[in-house]
């Protein structure tokens, strides 16, 4: 495997030339004090230095030796202490966190850039301090005061972590089902009952105290959700000076052996009449989890494609160096035994489709990163709540097609390497393993297609969708002949989308289940065509540079590729949201 180097010209490029997020800074005055283009640089410089020297190294060898479970405790791998520990030291852990409480406070639009960079050097560490950041924003959102000053700035600082303890063995998707317990005490604490399994993070050896996020119920709580709150309940009881104290009943049961992420431990979490303490309004703890959902899931969504990156860099390279038969025309290498396999059409398509999902998909979290930041800082109610509308409408978005962009990257990645893709040493068969789960956890990718489709698409009358397609339409409008290559193909992708859009809608109002039938292949059309979208501004912020600099050069290369190559995509996928739902229920049960 080689060396992992943060795409930071890439980064910059999408951030300062494709949305010019500097001036996007001036006009969110919230921010003008915080971050500059000259901040953000520095910031990305110093996050690629310790995500590729101090993080990357320990990838694979973390990978053979896994997380140990013994007697309650967990133990990472060798070196995974010292890391965290540097990695805290240097501000990371808070790095999007509130300053009021030690956080840098830096836009998402920036920390998605160093979440990218985190977990591409080892998505199993990385989840470490995600896990944290979320935890934190979900205290620092919902939570009193009183709890915000005794925990946040210790979380921030990397010396205590966070966990979200959320899905119990029965209750997985549907957490209205959830059967913890929450029992009020005098002292206005409660004590907090019940058993988690998945909890990343849930005990590990990188930090003194682990601050876990717990749903529960609480007594004559309503059924479902509706009946669902938000406990925060200690590893180690805080003292009021801030100093830890005893040992709360919290215990870890065991520890999962997984396909992948196996440096970051999964465990069985009981809690035994712990002591906790409300976060937010009793029954509202699941709004209270879905503050933090947007960036969450937008986070899992940047794990796929920093899996699909750092395979990718591993493919380019093996494909320059690996000698294997001629080139379908002249030889390239007429001193050598063979060419390159970077000259064979095959090997050319996986790594341009590689390229062209990475490359887009950077561009797309990126986009959406910034809604994030517009709906959080805006001062102007108007952008504010179309920023909140887009986030809603694209977070499933970029959860479920990153995350299956990145499966298939990876994937590509492997192939490039051939027999030597299938073997440990190489490094692409871990990151197939590891990709794997983003499609799993933080709601699968069909709860995510669902999510869209019934909630976001149909729940709001097409109206959040308007704001993508209207931006889209006047982009196009508003762009000369000479994007023409790029914004016809992406004017027909619309239209085809809008046309899906409008008839879906028509259809789910006969037949429930049209909506689920149709949800993960339409998630699909709209992801390609939120890429094409991305493509087609790259190419605008790359046009005419192209013969000063190969960096714009590879740009129009691979959005032609893409436009050409992988948007067409778009026509089969929208044939099988077209033949509804009837064939899906030929079948009964017995018949599978």
């Amino acid at each position: 495997m080689v060396d992992y180097q943060a795409p930071l010209r890439d980064m910059r490029f999408v951030l300062n030339e494709v949305f010019s997020v500097p001036r996007l800074w001036q006009t969110l005055q919230l921010l003008s004090d915080t971050v500059d283009e000259q901040t953000a640089e520095a910031i990305l410089e110093e996050a690629a230095k310790i995500t590729g020297n101090c993080i990357a190294p320990l990838n694979r060898m973390s990978d053979e030796e896994g997380c140990r479970w013994n007697d309650g405790m967990v133990l990472t791998p060798v070196g995974f202490r010292k890391a965290y520990q540097t990695y805290a030291e240097g501000g990371w852990v808070g790095v999007g966190g509130d300053p009021a409480y030690g956080g840098l406070g830096m836009p998402k639009a920036i920390s998605a850039q160093v979440e990218e960079m985190m977990h591409a050097s080892s998505l199993s560490f990385g989840l470490y301090p995600m896990l944290t950041a979320g935890a934190c924003l979900a205290i620092n959102t919902h939570a009193s005061e009183e709890l915000k000053q005794k925990y946040l700035p210790n979380m921030y600082a990397g010396t205590w972590a966070g966990s979200m303890c959320l899905t119990e063995a029965h209750a997985g998707s549907d957490l209205g089902t959830i059967r913890s317990r929450a029992e009020p005490q005098v002292d206005g604490s409660y004590e907090i009952s019940g058993t988690k399994i998945f909890i990343t993070g849930g005990e590990h050896d990188l930090t003194e105290n682990i601050i876990h996020l717990v749903l529960a119920k609480l007594p004559n709580a309503p059924a479902g959700s509706k009946g669902i709150s938000l406990f925060l309940v200690p590893k180690f009881l805080v003292n009021a000076d801030g100093s830890l104290g005893e040992r709360n009943t919290v215990s870890c049961g065991s520890i999962e052996d997984k396909m992948g992420i196996k440096a970051s431990a999964t465990c069985v979490m009981h809690f035994d009449g712990a002591t906790g303490w409300l976060v937010g309004e009793a029954n509202k703890g699941l709004a209270a989890m879905f503050t933090m959902m947007n960036y969450e899931r937008l986070g899992v969504g940047i794990q796929g494609l920093a899996a699909g990156e750092r395979s990718y860099q591993n493919a380019v390279a093996y494909a320059r160096e690996r000698l294997q038969g001629r080139a379908p025309g002249n030889l390239v290498a007429k001193d050598e035994i063979a060419d390159p396999i970077i000259v064979h059409p095959d090997v050319r398509r996986m790594l341009l489709t590689m390229k062209a999902l990475n490359e887009g998909g950077r561009a797309f979290s990126s986009y959406v990163a910034i809604q994030l930041d517009a709906a959080k800082f805006s001062e102007d109610p108007v952008v504010s709540k179309r920023a909140e509308e887009l986030v809603a409408i694209l977070t499933p978005v970029a959860k479920a097609f990153l995350t299956d962009m990145g499966l298939e990257t990876t994937i590509h990645g492997q192939q490039v390497l051939g027999g030597h893709g299938f073997i440990r040493e190489w490094g692409q068969e871990q990151l197939v393993r590891d990709v794997r789960i983003t499609q799993i956890y933080e709601g699968t990718n069909g709860i995510q297609a669902l999510d869209l489709v019934a909630r976001k698409v149909i729940g709001s009358d097409g109206a959040f969708y308007q704001h993508f397609a209207e931006e889209i339409i006047m982009f196009i409008d508003s762009s000369g002949s000479s994007l023409s290559e790029f914004t016809v193909p992406l004017k027909e992708a619309i239209a085809n989308l809008e046309n899906l859009t409008a008839d879906l809608l028509e259809r789910a109002k006969a037949d429930a289940n049209e909506i689920g039938a149709a949800s993960v292949e339409y998630l699909h059309v709209f992801g390609y065509t939120a890429y094409a979208y991305m493509w087609a501004l790259m190419a605008k912020a790359s046009l005419g540079k192209e013969s000063q600099d190969e960096f714009y050069a590879s740009k129009l290369g691979t959005a032609r590729f893409y436009f050409a190559r992988l948007l067409p995509r778009i026509y089969s996928l929208s044939a099988s949201v077209k033949a509804g739902s009837e064939t899906l229920y030929l079948l009964n049960a017995e018949q599978f």
